[in-house]
């Protein structure tokens, strides 16, 4: 395992989706709180590692943060890449000279909020919020993004 994160990342937006109307209102969104940073509320995020795939990366992450086994969900990949400046507190993570990194967005669909196991070294506590709230309580601005992309996107038919 190398000692520097790569650059290359997933975004990981969990959420539930059970159909009362054409417009799916009812939309909730997993956030984790995390442990370096108290009051950073995200979706699950994480590196590639040497080799990896992106939804190995993201089934990888996803086990890791929540234990949940995404298997018996439905895992879809939204073909949106951001590219964003590593924040500098941060950037002792990744190479000499890496400034900057590609995060891949996917979407875990879930049938109902369920509670999931943290891993303490990463995250503090999780909270299922309303869309339109956990879009706000979150930190990064491509996770917002993504958030907000929900209702069109969970109004499509879910394979």
């Amino acid at each position: 395992m190398t000692p520097y994160k790569q650059p290359v990342s997933v975004l990981v937006v969990i959420y539930t989706a059970e159909p009362l109307t054409e417009l799916r209102t009812d939309l909730e969104v997993l956030l984790l709180e995390r442990a370096d940073h108290p009051g950073y509320w995200q979706s699950v995020t994480g590196s590639c590692e040497p080799g990896e795939s992106l939804r190995d990366t993201a089934l990888r992450e996803v086990l890791e943060e929540t234990g949940l086994d995404v298997s018996q969900y439905t895992l879809s990949d939204w073909q949106v890449r951001n590219e964003y400046e590593i924040y500098p507190h941060w950037r002792h993570r990744y190479p000499p000279g890496i400034t900057r990194n590609t995060e891949h967005v996917f979407g875990l669909q879930l049938p109902h909020p369920i509670a999931v196991r943290l891993a303490p070294s990463e995250h503090l506590n999780f909270q299922w919020l309303a869309w339109q709230d956990a879009a706000q309580k979150v930190f990064s601005s491509s996770n917002r993004a993504a958030i907000l992309e929900l209702p069109s996107r969970a109004s499509r038919k879910m394979p």
